[in-house]
């Protein structure tokens, strides 16, 4: 091993879920140790994430890929990586021992976890090895899309084929991006007058799952806490016992597209046109091996701006437009992204986080935080409290936010000093839910504020939480943004039984009137409680009918320009697909845009006519069932079990209306921490603590996250079990 080795120190321990408490005699032999649990446990997730970053995936999963491959290569996520470790070697020697000493032990664990994965055998992967910036690598991997830059590429269409006028119609926490809930009671209205720190990151769901609960304990920290595999430390949510932390998503815009100009020079090499006129771009190619297939090459060129996602092979296509045009030049686009601009990524920030005994260590660590921009809530046992947002925003002109902006214009680019981060005052309690608010200035598109007003109204209703009461929030499954979809069913006309659409509707004519089984949907709906919860079947007809609106204000005329695939690969595709844009923007589309008042109450009609026509629908939790991401599909999908919640209740379980129930994101995780008696603090992952098939612990917890219940938090070595060997 290139590091530290193995410490009669390391001590590893189990809970009755197979969750890892370690300890060992200092930081770096921790970080070795967590690094080679996680190998053990999690071997084969580790090797995927590891290929992904390196966009090497389709040399054995074959060339469904290759999309992902091609991007990761000319988005120079791992050049990226490595310029970032090498920055954190110069000026954070410590936390790049730190860091080394984190691989190492994956490198240590990792043959022992493959031999007990059978992925590995199937696909005939071999483990490989992890080099000092993997971690960071995967990192970015995992958050390069969180600030959904796709989103300008699909702004770009809808002004370029709608109108200018519409940019911003269809703007949403669209089903690309990943939010969450969070949320801090102060010890004023708690039970135990120590404060409570509660929440749940939504992602998408993958099996084994992207967090890994884990105990780090050596004399400098005791840290209980919910990690992402292949990453040391604790970056997300974490109880010291002293102080506790938690993040979500601040919907923060950090990423540019650029439109380049690019022209082939006769010696094969790149120029760009930029703000000074043409410039030379770097430019060189890779082979990306694909299972089962031929190997494919692909050029990447980066610009002054950054790397060529899109557009790379375009050239041909422009000479052949223009073969007079000597310079030959094509315009492609290209992303500007801040790790990739300063070098860094804020990995000396963890190990600080593992140290803070109070909101004020979390507050100064913070400060170095880069990627990705999250909003962060953190309480002490001293009654501090903290609210801010922590990351790198960089300032530039509005423009960049919105759409793909011109290179070769020097009013779009980055200032040298990065936008001040806001942070707020704590007031009883807070709430973080992706909605506009403490990171509003920061961002575009934000969540709707049903989440997070609901949530604040629940809390609102209490000056006595405890654990428990804290851990049933995470379970409401009221559905704020049905109501405008019910207010449109209550304007259709509804003959003897349909006294809202006896009259004219407010958007315009009265429509005609219902049948009578159309009728009888329409009343269900408007004495529906607007709970989400599986067993319901008033919330399995109100999703019929949403799905039976959706697809026909998708097919609206209105709409015909949208239809068209957008000319960009197709890793962009979740983001630039008419029917889940209409999806969830469908509050918005129901009473603004091109559709027509009276054309909106026709569908809302039309579909509540097909609903009533067709089957019952089932309850909610039949059709709306999990469908995690796995890289080794499961041939067995009846194993997964219905789910209750929507994509705008507190159980954020997101479908695409119209097109699919299935629920590819939820909660990833959910905990609470309690500053008064860290045993009383709870936490879940949708699986378990394995990522091992057949193991114990590789499933374990879905029942207990079906129910919204949590598993205790254990800290007392003495019941803990010591794992031997």
């Amino acid at each position: 091993m290139d590091g530290i080795g193995v410490s009669v120190s390391i001590e590893v321990y189990r809970d009755a879920w197979g969750v890892p408490h370690l300890r060992a005699a200092d930081q770096d032999e921790l970080a070795f140790a967590q690094g080679r649990v996680t190998a053990r446990d999690r071997a084969w997730q580790l090797e995927v994430e590891r290929h992904r970053a390196q966009g090497t995936t389709a040399a054995f999963l074959g060339a469904a890929e290759l999309g992902w491959d091609t991007f990761a290569r000319r988005s120079r996520l791992a050049d990226t990586a490595r310029r970032c470790f090498e920055r954190l070697e110069r000026e954070d020697a410590a936390t790049a021992a730190w860091v080394r000493a984190y691989v190492d032990g994956v490198n240590d664990g990792l043959a022992e976890g493959a031999a007990r994965a059978p992925e590995f055998a199937e696909t005939g992967l071999a483990p490989g090895r992890w080099e000092p910036w993997t971690p960071l690598a995967v990192w970015l991997t995992t958050h390069i899309l969180f600030a959904g830059f796709p989103t300008k590429l699909w702004r770009e269409e809808v002004a370029r084929r709608l109108g200018e006028e519409w940019t911003e119609l269809f703007a949403t926490d669209g089903p690309g991006t990943s939010g969450s809930n969070g949320w801090l009671v102060a010890g004023g209205r708690t039970a135990s007058g120590a404060a409570l720190v509660a929440g749940d990151p939504h992602r998408f769901i993958e099996a084994p799952g992207v967090y890994q609960q884990i105990r780090l304990a050596c004399p400098a920290y005791d840290v209980v806490g919910i990690a992402v595999p292949g990453i040391p430390g604790l970056a997300h949510f974490g109880h010291t016992g002293p102080v506790a932390w938690a993040i979500t998503n601040a919907m923060s815009d950090y990423q540019d597209l650029y439109r380049e100009r690019l022209r082939r020079l006769p010696d094969g090499g790149v120029e760009a046109y930029g703000p000074e006129g043409w410039r030379p771009a770097t430019t060189h190619t890779e082979t990306i091996e694909v299972a089962g297939g031929e190997p494919v090459a692909v050029e990447v060129v980066e610009t002054d701006r950054g790397p060529v996602i899109i557009g790379v092979d375009d050239e041909q296509d422009a000479r052949e437009q223009d073969a007079r045009d000597e310079d030959s030049a094509w315009e492609a686009v290209a992303l500007r992204y801040p790790p990739r601009v300063t070098g860094q990524l804020g990995f000396e920030v963890l190990p600080a986080l593992l140290r803070a005994r109070t909101v004020a260590d979390v507050d100064t660590a913070l400060d170095g935080w880069v990627e990705p921009v999250n909003v962060v809530l953190a309480a002490d046992t001293d009654g501090g409290l903290l609210h801010r947002v922590a990351g790198l925003v960089p300032v530039r002109h509005r423009t960049n936010s919105l759409r793909i902006v011109p290179a070769w214009d020097p009013a779009h680019a980055w200032e040298d000093a990065p936008a001040p981060l806001p942070r707020a005052e704590v007031d009883g309690h807070a709430v973080m839910a992706n909605a506009r608010g403490l990171a509003a200035p920061l961002g575009i598109e934000f969540a709707p504020p049903h989440r997070a007003d609901r949530i604040d109204a629940l809390l609102g209703a209490s000056a006595d939480w405890t654990p428990e009461g804290i851990t049933a929030v995470h379970r409401d499954t009221d559905n704020r943004s049905a109501a405008r979809l019910l207010a449109a069913v209550a304007r259709v006309g509804g003959g003897p039984s349909g006294q809202a659409g006896s009259g004219p509707s407010p958007a315009g004519p009265r429509t005609a009137d219902l049948s009578p089984a159309a009728s009888a949907v329409r009343d269900r709906l408007l004495a529906w409680d607007r709970r989400m919860d599986a067993e319901s079947a008033d919330a399995g007809l109100y999703a019929a009918v949403r799905g039976a609106v959706v697809r026909r204000l998708a097919a609206h005329e209105a709409f015909a320009a949208l239809r068209e695939p957008a000319p960009y690969p197709e890793v962009f595709r979740p983001w630039l697909a008419l029917g889940p844009r209409v999806a969830y923007a469908l509050e918005t589309l129901l009473v603004a845009g091109p559709v027509p008042a009276a054309d909106v109450d026709r569908i809302v009609r039309e579909a509540l006519d097909e609903v009533a026509a067709g089957e019952p629908p089932a309850a909610w939790g039949v059709t709306h069932r999990l469908a995690p991401w796995q890289a080794l599909p499961d041939p067995d999908d009846a194993q997964w079990p219905g789910l209750g919640g929507d994509h705008d209740c507190v159980l954020s379980t997101s479908s695409v209306p119209g097109w699919t129930d299935r629920s590819a994101r939820a909660s990833a995780a959910r905990y609470v921490w309690d500053l008064a008696d860290r045993e009383r603090s709870g936490w879940i992952v949708p699986f378990g603590a394995s990522g091992v098939p057949g193991d114990p612990h590789h499933r374990d917890q879905l029942p207990l996250w079906l129910r919204g219940e949590l598993a205790p938090v254990t800290t007392d070595w003495q019941n803990l079990t010591k794992e031997q060997g």
